[in-house]
């Protein structure tokens, strides 16, 4: 068994890729490319592949296929960049990861409390030695009513740990009600949750359902000096309409840690670039937004986490067992 890893970060997951590698007995080859049509021949050879959320095509599944390859392992929880069906038409099974929900949830938190301190302003003032109050008082956290769209393991971990702040908690969930939540939150529907809310976090999976529920009508429906944070996946909100409303001050501020379009952008270096991403750069100008580039996830064991259930889907098909990481379609 052989993995071809793509978009691997020799400081981080390379020393990761060697000890699974020793331990599950399974082979691997790497680059530190996004696939392309240029470096899929890199995957001739192996049984899978292993990539971040990148761009991947049909074609790219054509020729993975016409490869040998009988996998796609994401080291993402999200999947909405393959093409699941066409992958299954080939005859290619596609495996996702679970890691700690803290990370992301504590990592919400955070952006929570830098966005309704007025964090991004009062840090970049103080760069410049500017020690004034004025244009700086914040929210308290314990003093706002917090809006979570989506009661999954994250979600739920964000309910749990921001009980402790005071605040009163409203939550939504498609999929059902977490009985366990409701000694934390309120359970509302999702039009309840836009209109009482002071900050919203969105903790959903991207799906062509949730493409774009942040937008202009949802956002009519929010408050005056709504706060929105995203640590899910960028394509949950339309970003002409938040940049649209933050202009307008409807938007007080945005906590971002991921937004459209980002891949090809984020974990590279384009210090000396001009980004053709006309709004990143918008919201970048604005002192109110505070954008991260995709880095909820980042912690050690999370890392770790990513990397060994690559090589342990792959243990699991060498083996004739079930793998718990597989997507069914």
């Amino acid at each position: 068994m052989k993995i071809a890893f793509y978009a691997l970060r020799k400081f981080d997951e390379l020393p990761l890729c060697r000890q699974f590698s020793d331990k599950y007995n399974i082979d691997f080859i790497w680059t530190n490319e996004y696939p392309s049509g240029e470096n899929l021949d890199l995957s001739k050879g192996c049984d899978a592949i292993s990539v971040v959320p990148c761009k991947i095509t049909e074609k790219y599944i054509d020729k993975l296929s016409d490869f040998g390859i009988k996998y796609i392992l994401c080291r993402s929880i999200g999947y909405d960049h393959i093409p699941l069906n066409y992958a299954k038409e080939k005859g290619i099974k596609v495996s996702s990861v679970s890691y700690p929900p803290e990370c992301v949830a504590n990592y919400a938190i955070m952006l929570m409390l830098m966005t309704t301190r007025k964090m991004s302003q009062i840090m970049l003032r103080a760069y410049t030695q500017d020690y004034s109050l004025k244009g700086k008082m914040g929210k308290d956290l314990s003093d706002c009513t917090v809006g979570i769209i989506g009661t999954g393991n994250i979600g739920s971990t964000v309910i749990k740990h921001l009980s402790g702040f005071g605040c009163k908690i409203l939550a939504y969930n498609k999929f059902g009600e977490n009985e366990e939540l409701k000694k934390y939150a309120e359970y509302v529907s999702l039009e309840k949750l836009y209109e009482n809310s002071d900050v919203i976090s969105l903790h959903v999976a991207s799906t062509p359902e949730t493409f774009h529920m942040i937008n202009e009508d949802s956002i009519n429906k929010m408050k005056n000096g709504v706060i929105i944070v995203n640590t899910a996946r960028g394509t949950l909100i339309d970003s002409k309409a938040l940049i649209k409303n933050i202009k307008t001050e409807k938007i007080a501020a945005a906590g971002l840690d991921v937004i459209e379009n980002e891949n090809g952008l984020y974990y590279y270096n384009l210090s000396d670039k001009i980004i053709d991403n006309d709004e990143i750069l918008m919201l970048k100008s604005f002192p109110n937004v505070i954008l991260t580039p995709h880095t909820a996830f980042y912690t050690e064991s999370t890392v770790s986490n990513m990397v060994k259930k690559s090589f342990e889907a792959m243990y699991y098909y060498k083996n004739n067992q079930s793998n718990p990481y597989e997507i069914t379609v």
